[in-house]
């Protein structure tokens, strides 16, 4: 059995892709781990850099951008996630392309999740080009009250309050260890048995809010999630998705089916209507496609 089986998704970007494997390929530790790679149909020369470059990583194509969940869910099934095959790693770790790891950031991740037999997921401390925070990498579940917050501006005027700072945990010390509702799919290293209980990836979210959406079912189980600071990574962020015209709308489509997912059913009217109307102006009426809840797929060990 592996320790670690690492899923990357690429569309298009070969150089920042090459720079990832790379770094992961120098990892310094005594673990086992395997790498794939799922291409989302990109044509820039992605494939060929990587059946040339590095023969150690499996790689599988799609002919078409299926998205960041169905694109994942490909990669957890190659893992041994569904039905019967190889042995699963005793970890995943959801990464993206656009990512730079320290020599030792996957074995001080492995070793902090060992020491902690109750958390299903963990991430570490992510930094941008310019230094500053990732915001995302430590996140409260975007409730009604939560979003409502962010959204009229409240939170970032108020960055350091406990109630309108609570979408991107802005009143905590960076450095701070400490549990979370959820950590960013750009590096999200989740326990075989969470992965086991809560069910593979939401395929309707495209791009957007899958990690959060998995998350939220992982804590259902019963598990916890931890933000990690001692270890630190380097996220150029948003290298796909700003290519993609589908960006913006795919954002708040995200938000619209989470909240019908997760709130809706415990929302008042006349709240659910204020939540409608504010997810709508922002995305418009083209978000709504393919939002109605549906059960998530259970995958017992």
């Amino acid at each position: 059995m592996r320790d670690l089986g690492i899923i990357i998704i690429s569309w298009n970007v070969s150089t920042l892709l090459a720079r990832c494997l790379n770094s992961i390929f120098a990892s310094e530790g005594a673990f086992q781990y395997h790498v794939i790679v799922v291409d989302n149909a990109s044509t820039d020369d992605s494939v060929e850099m990587v059946n040339s470059r590095y023969p150690r990583a499996e790689l599988l194509t799609n002919e078409t951008n299926v998205g960041y969940s169905a694109a994942n869910n490909m990669g957890l099934r190659a893992l041994g996630f569904a039905g019967r095959g190889r042995p699963r790693p005793r970890y995943v770790l959801l990464l993206n392309p656009d990512t730079e790891l320290p020599p030792t950031a996957l074995l001080d991740m492995l070793r902090y999740l060992d020491e902690r037999p109750l958390l299903g997921a963990a991430g570490p401390k992510l930094i941008l080009p310019d230094g500053s925070l990732d915001l995302a990498c430590r996140r409260s579940f975007p409730s009604p009250s939560v979003s409502f917050w962010h959204f009229i501006g409240l939170a970032r005027r108020f960055p350091r309050n406990q109630r309108f700072g609570r979408y991107n945990m802005t009143f905590v010390d960076p450095d701070e260890d400490i549990e979370v509702d959820s950590v960013v799919g750009a590096f999200m290293m989740v326990r075989a048995e969470a992965i086991a209980a809560a069910g593979l990836l939401d395929e309707r979210f495209f791009m957007y809010g899958e990690d959060l959406d998995w998350a939220f079912r992982i804590r259902q189980m019963g598990w916890q999630i931890r933000y990690n600071p001692s270890v630190v990574v380097r996220h150029v962020k948003r290298a796909s998705s700003r290519q993609s015209v589908r960006a913006r709308r795919e954002f708040y489509r995200a938000m619209l089916l989470f909240y019908q997912k997760h709130y809706r059913q415990q929302t008042v009217f006349w709240l659910h209507y204020l939540v409608m109307l504010g997810i709508l102006m922002k995305g418009g009426i083209g978000i709504w496609r393919e939002t109605e809840p549906k059960r998530a797929t259970i995958i017992r060990p």
